[in-house]
């Protein structure tokens, strides 16, 4: 289908409602139940940029910039940008191991229930068989239709598939090759791949600076409808500069087409978008390396990375501590948010080791402990403690020093739980919301067990929630430990 004939269509299936490209209309649409309750996802960034593996999966505009750190070991190891561009990387980028059903295991062993694999990065190379652009991963490189090889497994898996669209960026992501003239960003062959390559960008975080054209904004509606189109995806979620102003009217019609193609389908959708992008109430409020420091009544999420300095597969990666990462899912979910959890594959599509063994561990514990996690809601507050989680984008705090008295709260039923996220050595743990003077709780506490042993600890309830499991009893690493506390 033309361009041309697949905005008609967006307008056609618009106006058979029942969302109209209003924020009125689209703030009537309800968050999936199956988010809320699911909590946990896989987020997968790899395409091209996987092949040179250097810096970050901004390697392809930043091997453009003249100085960079990329640039100058792209022209060392590959040559000048004449002879070896992007676009060169492209038939490198094989995926020959690339096993679907082996990653839609792995994912399920992880305790994943929904799964984002990025359709499109901003380097404009489509990891799925698209109609509108030759430069996709079933007719280039590895000549598979990525996106649908994993919705296939994935949903065998009984897990959700989504996918995520950074195709807005595209619009001047190339453009530090407009000021290198040999570059292959300025040769026409290849303007369906580059792309604008346009303007300055003086300030990316100025929702005024630098607009992009009509004609850019509809070749990203199209795009964007076809992935939902092919692939009936249940998240839709977009990186950022979404919010660049002249992009809203374009937002709202998308939202308005995937809401209504959901309604056909008979299901439960949600967007995922930052900073505003989407009128609160519209979409799904997406944190990237980032917390809340309160509870939302909506939900939210948390999109991070095993990796600290990257998010597709690089050479030395700089890795989190498996601890570390199930600290933030108790931490996410205490505040009403899920975890969206980021995994860079390399080139020949296979997972490092280094981010299955994370996945693997989270696994082990929420095979134990996913009950203070799936289907819960989140209690009075969300948790107590000295230690200060910090709020907004980009705040990831790597190395975790919480303490005994850290705790997080979730609840299901007559059942609270509570997470010490971490365990003392004396067994000892003190719970000021649970005690009598905070008053949070009048009910009385039956019963408390630790998840995953047979261990029911005394306790008395004082000035605070006296609960004492004995020295050396509970041996969990550097892993937290949940109480499990059923009140009547």
């Amino acid at each position: 289908m033309k361009k041309e004939e697949y905005l008609s269509l967006i307008d056609e299936v618009i106006a058979q409602g029942p969302y109209t490209d209003t924020w009125d209309s689209l703030c009537e649409h309800p968050t999936p139940k199956w988010y809320a309750r699911d909590k946990f996802g896989i987020f997968i960034h790899w395409g091209v940029y996987s092949v040179p593996a250097f810096g970050n999966e901004w390697y392809p505009r930043n091997m453009y910039v003249k100085g960079s750190k990329e640039n100058l070991h792209h022209t060392e190891k590959y040559g000048t940008l004449d002879k070896f561009g992007y676009k060169d990387f492209i038939p490198q980028f094989k995926a020959e191991k690339f096993d679907p059903k082996e990653w839609a295991a792995l994912f399920k062993e992880a305790g994943a229930k929904f799964v984002v694999p990025v359709a499109e990065h901003h380097d404009g190379f489509q990891m799925y068989a698209s109609d509108l652009c030759r430069w996709n991963a079933a007719e280039m490189g590895p000549k598979r239709d990525i996106l649908g090889e994993l919705k296939t497994e994935v949903e065998k898996e009984g897990m959700v598939l989504g996918a995520s669209s950074h195709r807005a960026e595209h619009y001047w992501f190339f453009n530090g090759g407009r000021q290198i003239p040999e570059a292959d960003v300025n040769d026409p062959e290849y303007a369906d791949l580059y792309g604008p390559a346009a303007g300055i960008t003086r300030d990316m975080s100025d929702i005024y600076d630098n607009p992009p054209t009509e004609e850019h904004m509809q070749d990203w509606l199209v795009r964007t409808c076809e992935i939902v189109d092919k692939y009936q995806p249940s998240i839709v979620y977009f990186d950022w500069w979404i919010q660049q102003y002249a992009w809203k009217p374009y937002l709202r019609k998308f939202a308005a087409y995937y809401y209504n193609r959901s309604a056909q389908w008979g299901k439960e959708t949600a967007i995922d978008a930052k900073f505003d992008a989407y009128v609160y109430g519209s979409a799904v409020n997406d944190l990237e390396r980032g917390q809340l420091d309160h509870i939302t009544p909506d939900l939210w999420q948390n999109d991070t990375s095993v990796a600290k300095n990257s998010w597709g597969y690089t050479i030395g990666n700089d890795y989190k501590k498996p601890s570390d990462v199930v600290l933030d899912l108790i931490d996410v979910v205490s505040k009403n948010g899920a975890l969206l959890l980021n995994i860079g594959p390399k080139p020949d599509g296979t997972i490092p080791e280094e981010d299955a063994h994370i996945l693997r561990e989270m696994g082990k514990w929420l095979k134990v402990n996913g009950e203070a996690i799936y289907g819960t809601r989140y209690w009075k507050i969300f948790g107590e403690g000295p230690t200060v989680v910090p709020e907004g984008h980009f705040t990831d705090t790597y190395d975790k020093h919480f303490t005994s008295e850290d705790i997080r709260f979730t609840s299901k039923s007559n059942h609270i739980y509570a997470t010490v996220l971490h365990w003392p050595e004396d067994g000892e743990i003190h719970i000021k919301a649970l005690g009598n003077d905070m008053k949070l709780l009048k009910s009385t506490i039956r019963d408390i067990e630790i998840l995953g042993t047979n261990l029911h600890p005394a306790f008395a309830r004082n000035k605070e929630l006296d609960i004492s499991c004995g020295r050396g009893v509970i041996e969990a690493g550097d892993m937290p430990v949940v109480l499990k506390i059923t009140v009547e």
